[in-house]
């Protein structure tokens, strides 16, 4: 094996030390504990797959998948989010048992890179499904659920865009020549590239009305004063009622101050087919997290309830979290071999008091005072000799 090699991680991994590790551990307790007390059971499922019904009911592109063969030859994959194999589960079974159901998750995932940019490969979710509740409520629920837990975790300075995959679908087909059109357009907003969009439609020589109004759009649509300013794009529907019921609902529950409608907005997350929604926080490049309605998913696993839940990315709340100060009281405890029995006591009752003790014998290290700079307290049982 070569020196390099030997040090190296596959593309896209990551190590994560003990003073990280810490602080998520934090993080998980903290919305665990928060989640439990809305009524969300926490689920643990596999982190392997067969690809024939997770991996290809999933949202996450196909070369994103890391793939395994077993020795039987089925293909199998890593999980690359929470939500599909949820479902698996939800339908199978928990939702024979009790409907709806309200799941919660802290689990890792898995999504390959095809080159190194810095973006992980395997990280850290938390999030939650409420499953077999199709109203408007239940799509209320998550999103004060999804502040509830950003608060939780002390980052004041956030938002949540809110948008409607049905709205945005039903604006880009009436203003398209043909489903290709619209399908391209969307793809650009998935990457909100407004330019591109701009240029597109541009591109695209569609009638003077319909571009007029596609470019309009993309510079109303994105800071909407109000859920009606957008029925000039759309023919009034039940997606814009819902729209309007949902407004209604955070604000009478107080939560209108964290809320953004943005009817852009677009999710590579493809079994989104209602509404959608990304929390935005200052400290972070990226979403911190995202969530929506997706009743199609259920009918992939046989079916017809409706779905509604949100993910959020550990790492990227860490980094928009204030920073973590985790005290400790670390002590040290260093013996000399005769009185092993003696330390062994005093470590015995150090521990019972809820200290972090570390029990360590002088033959076993030979930089002693570098040892010590690393513990607040240093207890010594020194030789009777020396």
């Amino acid at each position: 094996m070569s020196s390099i090699k030997m040090f190296e991680k596959p593309l896209g991994m990551r190590d994560t030390f003990p003073d990280i590790y810490e602080k998520l551990e934090l993080i998980r307790s903290t919305g665990r504990q928060l989640l439990h007390t809305r009524g969300y059971e926490f689920i643990k499922t596999p982190s392997v797959e067969y690809y024939d019904t997770v991996g290809k009911a999933s949202a996450i592109s196909d070369a994103r998948l890391f793939k395994l063969v077993d020795s039987q030859g089925n293909t199998l994959v890593l999980r690359p989010d929470m939500t599909t194999p949820i479902a698996r589960v939800a339908t199978s079974k928990l939702l024979k048992e009790k409907i709806p159901q309200r799941l919660a998750y802290f689990a890792n995932v898995f999504r390959a890179q095809q080159r190194e940019g810095g973006r992980p490969a395997e990280f850290d979710q938390m999030g939650i499904e409420l499953i077999g509740d199709n109203s408007v409520f239940a799509d209320a629920e998550v999103i004060m659920t999804a502040i509830d837990l950003v608060k939780g975790f002390n980052i004041t300075d956030f938002k949540v865009t809110i948008g409607h995959a049905g709205v945005l679908s039903r604006i880009l087909k009436d203003y398209t020549e043909s489903e290709e059109q619209a399908l391209h357009l969307n793809d650009l907003l998935v990457q909100r590239n407004f330019v591109g969009f701009e240029e597109a439609v541009l591109a695209f020589d569609l009638p003077k009305t319909k571009s007029d109004a596609l470019l309009a759009y993309i510079e109303e649509a994105i800071r909407l004063p109000s859920i009606e300013a957008i029925e000039k794009y759309v023919r009034k529907n039940d997606a814009l009622e819902y729209m309007r019921s949902l407004a209604k609902i955070l604000d009478a529950a107080g939560y209108d101050e964290y809320i953004a409608f943005d009817f852009t907005l677009s999710s590579h997350m493809s079994y989104y087919t209602g509404m959608l929604f990304e929390v935005f926080a200052s400290g972070s490049g990226f979403p911190l997290g995202n969530g929506g309605r997706y009743d199609g998913l259920l009918q992939q696993f046989g079916s017809q309830v409706g779905a509604t839940g949100f993910g959020l990315r550990v790492d990227r709340v860490f980094e928009a979290m204030p920073k973590i100060e985790i005290v400790t009281d670390s002590v040290l405890v260093l013996f000399a071999s005769e009185r092993f029995s003696e330390a062994l006591q005093t470590v015995k009752l150090l521990r019972e008091q809820g200290k972090q003790v570390t029990f360590q014998s002088y033959e076993g290290i030979e930089n002693i005072e570098a040892l010590k700079a690393h513990y607040k307290i240093v207890n010594e049982f020194k030789s009777r000799e020396a």
